[in-house]
C-alpha cells in the first residue's frame, strides 16, 4: 500500500482526517466546530515557516479572521498559556488552531481550556476531582493539526504544563480538551529533521509500549498498542532515513495518535522519570523517553514478560523472547541515533534523589507495572545517566 492509499475520516477517538494533503480542509473544520475568528497557536519556529502562513492565508480567504500566537517554550510553561490566553481574548477569538508538535498542541489545548475560566491554570490539574472546577460552556473549539509524529496529543484530554514556579510538570485535564477535528496531514512533516523524526518517533513508541506494560484491564487500548508497536516497527527507520517517504509519514503520524490514544490504560516509568527531568533540566521529552526506554523496560521484566513476548510475535520480531524484544529496542535506537544514556544529553547525577521523588510522585507512576521507591527511580536514572544497562 503507498500513501495515496491511506486516506480515510474516523470518529475514535474524536473526529479524524487522515490523509496527504488534508490541510487544505482547515477553514472548513473551523467553520464545522463554529468558529469565526480562529487563533492559530503554533511555536516560533514554525510561525516562520510557509505552512502556517499557507495556514493562515487559507483561512483568510475563507472569511475567517484568523489570529497568529507562538511564544511557547519546547516544553510550554504556565507563562506560555497565559500570554496565549492574553492574546486570544485580547483579539476577541471564539476559537483554537493547535499547531504544531506535542508542545504547541498541549499549549494551545490549555489555552482553549483556559478561555472562559475564572480560576487559575494550576485549579486544574489532573488530581482527583478537579477537573469538574472547570466552567465547561467557557472551552473554546479546537481543531488539532500536529507536525510531528510524537506525542499524540492531538486525541488526548489532557496537557503537561511546566509550573515555572516549582518547575514541576503538571497535568491539565477535562474532557472537553479533547480537539473537535484533527487532521493528520503528513505533508506536515516532511520538513523534520531526522532527529526530530527520530525523537519524537521513539515517544510514540513509548506511548503504545507503556500503555501495553500498565497493569490496567483495558483490552482494546491493548489492541491498539501492539498496532502502534508494529507500525514504529516497519516505518520509523524509513521516517528517519528518507524524509520524504510519505507513506512512512503517514503510518508514524497514526502510530502516534495511536498511541495517545492507547495510554488512557496508562503510562509507567518511562513517563515517571520523563516528566521531572524534562522539568529539572529542559530536555527534550521524547528523547528522555527514548533513552529511558530499555532501562524501564528491564526493571519492569519480571511481570511484563509475557506480554513483551506476545508483541515480539505480533511485530514479527525473530526471537520473541524478552531479551529479543530488548535488543530490537536497543537495534532501533542505534539506527535512528538516539544515545545510550542520559549522561550523553548533557543529565548529570546531582540530582538524583529528587528526580526519584519527583517520579514517585508523577501521575504516571500510577500505571507502572511495579509500583517503585523514590529510591529505586533513583537508582534506575542513575544507571541510565551512567548506560548501564
Amino acid at each position: 500500500m503507498n500513501y495515496e492509499n491511506l486516506s480515510g475520516n474516523w470518529n475514535y477517538p474524536n473526529s479524524i482526517r487522515a490523509g496527504a494533503g488534508r490541510i487544505s480542509e482547515l477553514a472548513e473544520c473551523c467553520k464545522a466546530l463554529g468558529m469565526q475568528a480562529p487563533l492559530l497557536i503554533t511555536d516560533p519556529g514554525l510561525a516562520a515557516l510557509p505552512m502556517v502562513a499557507e495556514a493562515e492565508a487559507q483561512c483568510r480567504a475563507a472569511g475567517l479572521r484568523i489570529g497568529l500566537f507562538s511564544e511557547i517554550k519546547g516544553n510550554p510553561t504556565g507563562r506560555n498559556v497565559d500570554d496565549g490566553l492574553v492574546a486570544y481574548r485580547a483579539g476577541k477569538h471564539d476559537g483554537v488552531i493547535a499547531f504544531g508538535g506535542g508542545s504547541a498542541l498541549d499549549a494551545a489545548k490549555a489555552v482553549a481550556l483556559m478561555a472562559g475560566q475564572t480560576l487559575e491554570l494550576w485549579d486544574f490539574e489532573d488530581v482527583g476531582d478537579n477537573w469538574t472546577r472547570v466552567n465547561a460552556e467557557g472551552v473554546a473549539p479546537i481543531v488539532a493539526v500536529p507536525t510531528t509524529a510524537g506525542t499524540g496529543s492531538e486525541v488526548g484530554r489532557a496537557s503537561v504544563i511546566t509550573d515555572d514556579a516549582q518547575h514541576i510538570k503538571k497535568i491539565i485535564f477535562h474532557p472537553k480538551m479533547l480537539p473537535g477535528i484533527v487532521i493528520l496531514d503528513p505533508v506536515l512533516t516532511v520538513g523534520l529533521p531526522p532527529k526530530v523524526t527520530a525523537a519524537t518517533g521513539m515517544d510514540a513508541l513509548s506511548h503504545n509500549l507503556e500503555a501495553l506494560c500498565s497493569p490496567f484491564w483495558h483490552p482494546m487500548a491493548e489492541g491498539i498498542a501492539n498496532e502502534g508497536i508494529r507500525l514504529v516497527h516497519d516505518y520509523l527507520p524509513r521516517a528517519v532515513a528518507d524524509g520524504q517517504d510519505l507513506e512512512a509519514r503517514m503510518q508514524m503520524i497514526v502510530a502516534s495518535s495511536m498511541g495517545a490514544t492507547a495510554f488512557q490504560k496508562g503510562l509507567g516509568g518511562m513517563h515517571a522519570l520523563a516528566h521531572p527531568l524534562g522539568a529539572l533540566f529542559d530536555a527534550h521529552h521524547g528523547m528522555l523517553n527514548a533513552i529511558l526506554m530499555p532501562y524501564v523496560l528491564k526493571a519492569n521484566r519480571e511481570v511484563i514478560c509475557e506480554r513483551i513476548e506476545r508483541s515480539a510475535r505480533y511485530i514479527g520480531l525473530a526471537d520473541t523472547s524478552f531479551e529479543g524484544f530488548l535488543d530490537w529496542v536497543l537495534q532501533l535506537r542505534a539506527q535512528v541515533g538516539i544515545p545510550h544514556s542520559l549522561g550523553e544529553i548533557g543529565i548529570d547525577a546531582s540530582q538524583l534523589e529528587k528526580i526519584g521523588r519527583m517520579a514517585v510522585a508523577d501521575p504516571s507512576a500510577g500505571g507502572n507495572p511495579i509500583q517503585f521507591s523514590a529510591e529505586q527511580y533513583s537508582a534506575l536514572c542513575g544507571r541510565a545517566i551512567r548506560g548501564e544497562l
